[in-house]
């Protein structure tokens, strides 16, 4: 229908039609430009089982392509250290009653261990100021000296504490000081679970690239469904140091084994199939510390390689990935192509090179999409 014939049915029309007209020509007008907004934007979706450094990735973004952290931020972040000592103790402190390790400090056994089981950071309404007070970091800093805790956090791939916890423990003497402020280091190692969908936006090279973060705890992947739609590519992370560990919600499932799993279910789904996929293996700096003292054929006892070898058993462990889409592919089909990278989330320079080189990658698959290279 040409211009001149729309403007005679308006002129025929009651007002309330010609009123439902105007709408839906608004509504057509308006999906229109939504797809060519769609078309100049690159959707890049995070995936991957929880802690694997999704939330860290989007914060190297914001340092290396966006505006950095204001000082609105860095008040935020400064709640959420303090928040991470006083829970890693206390995870400690647990862990010292259920692995029946003894304190060496007979004061930390009694007085500074009752004091951390009394505090509670679970809600974030509370005032953590109120919570992280004096004698509260005297008990922490005197806990963290103490040989028994020290031994105790040697076991931690037995319990659940986080990778930074060391970190803060030994910066307690800068985060108390009034005038602290956070630096880069300590806001990417600060932890706080990804709940629902966080989206972050910015511009490069007139592009726009949007990345999506969402929950990688299992109760948070029924949410992943609402971010199919218009996937540029996939950006699977996984922590290579998660080997020896187990899922915090399932004390019998290996996280590497549940990543594996992940993935292979990921891939398979409809809406990623001209999506190019993307792995991260991330934490390398905790998987070489690791790989020395916690022998990774009790895991995985089909690795043949030099068990003390971080090179050799990083590689075994994509190899696995890369395993996955060869396996679930129709016979007759190619397999979908992996690009694999190596990576270090708390590292700012390797995550600048990682990304420029995904990022030409990107870019290359979508003009070849359009027919453009």
């Amino acid at each position: 229908m040409d211009e001149w014939t729309d403007k005679l049915c308006c002129c025929i029309l009651s007002a309330e039609e010609r009123a439902q007209k105007e709408n839906s020509m608004a509504i057509d007008n308006g999906i229109k430009k939504h797809k060519v907004e769609m078309d100049k934007e690159l959707k890049l979706l995070l995936l991957g089982t929880g802690e694997s450094g999704k939330s860290t990735f989007i914060k190297q973004m914001r340092i290396i392509h966006g505006q950095g952290f204001n000082t609105s931020d860095q008040a935020m972040y400064k709640d959420i250290i303090k928040r991470n000592i006083v829970s890693s103790m206390a995870t400690i402190v647990d862990a010292m009653d259920n692995l029946y390790i003894q304190y060496e400090n007979e004061k930390n056994a009694v007085t500074n261990r009752a004091l951390i089981k009394s505090l509670s950071t679970d809600d974030p309404e509370d005032d953590i100021e109120a919570i992280f007070t004096n004698k509260v970091v005297e008990s922490i800093a005197a806990l963290w000296e103490d040989a028994g805790v020290k031994q105790c956090y040697d076991r931690r791939r037995e319990y659940q504490l986080t990778d930074s916890a060391k970190y803060f423990f030994d910066a307690l003497h800068r985060v108390v000081q009034l005038n602290y402020v956070p630096t880069e280091q300590d806001i990417l190692r600060s932890r706080v679970p990804t709940e629902g969908i966080y989206e972050y936006v910015f511009c490069l090279e007139r592009v726009d690239f949007r990345i999506i973060d969402v929950g990688g705890q299992r109760r948070e992947r029924r949410k992943w469904i609402h971010c199919f739609e218009h996937v540029t590519s996939i950006i699977f992370l996984s922590a290579l140091s998660e080997y020896d560990l187990v899922l915090q919600e399932n004390s019998t499932q290996n996280r590497m084994e549940e990543s594996l799993h992940l993935f292979r279910t990921i891939i398979c789904y409809p809406w990623f199939q001209k999506a190019s996929l993307i792995i991260f293996l991330n934490k390398t700096d905790v998987f070489e510390e690791k790989i020395v003292r916690s022998k990774i054929t009790d895991y995985f006892p089909q690795y043949t390689g030099d068990i003390n070898s971080a090179i050799e058993a990083r590689a075994f462990i994509l190899e696995m990935f890369r395993e996955i889409p060869i396996a679930t592919t129709v016979q007759g089909r190619v397999p979908k192509p992996v690009y694999s990278h190596f990576t270090c989330a708390t590292d700012t320079q390797n995550i600048r090179f990682v990304f420029n080189s995904v990022r030409d990658h990107i870019l290359h698959t979508h003009l070849r999409e359009f027919n453009l290279v």
